[in-house]
């Protein structure tokens, strides 16, 4: 077992774990933050999308050890400091970008990742970057229009499907 330190959604938070535990087990299981969701375990879902060091990364696929001295967001950790929803969150929920949530934490984790690095992503854009999360309930439609929501854009502009 090893010590493993990280700093998750501005708190310093420290458990063991073994050389093979994974990031999002280590997430879930041992600091209780199971709002990271484990889908498929081979990094094709992306369910599993925390931001490590400022980047989107699927911790299915990461060893918690790897990540030891890191800052970790999670999806708990994307809420206003009022636990009001952030602007992403509140835009999925105004334009139904999501039915039974699985995929929803790292949908909004990857469409936080992309606003980051584009603050007004075209349709196109936002369909490309959103590729490694799969959504098997909504058909991506309402979530591209929550990220173009979230980017300030009319999200109107879409033709509908």
């Amino acid at each position: 077992m090893t010590k493993v330190t990280l700093t998750v959604n501005g708190k310093s938070m420290s458990g063991e774990a073994e050389g093979r535990t994974l990031l999002a087990s280590f997430l879930r299981d041992t600091l209780g933050l199971t709002g990271t969701h484990i889908g498929c375990d081979t990094s094709q879902c992306g369910a599993c999308v925390v931001h490590l060091d400022g980047k989107a990364v699927k911790s299915c696929t990461l060893l918690a050890m790897d990540a030891d001295g890191g800052t970790v967001t999670t999806i708990e950790g994307m809420a206003n400091a009022d636990g009001s929803l952030n602007t992403i969150q509140q835009a999925f929920q105004d334009h139904h970008g999501l039915q039974c949530g699985f995929c929803t934490p790292g949908m909004v984790m990857s469409a936080s990742a992309l606003l980051a690095e584009n603050p007004k992503p075209t349709e196109s854009e936002i369909r490309h970057y959103l590729e490694g999360n799969i959504c098997r309930c909504t058909g991506y439609h309402n979530i591209v229009k929550a990220v173009l929501a979230a980017s300030g854009q009319d999200a109107n502009v879409m033709a509908a499907e």
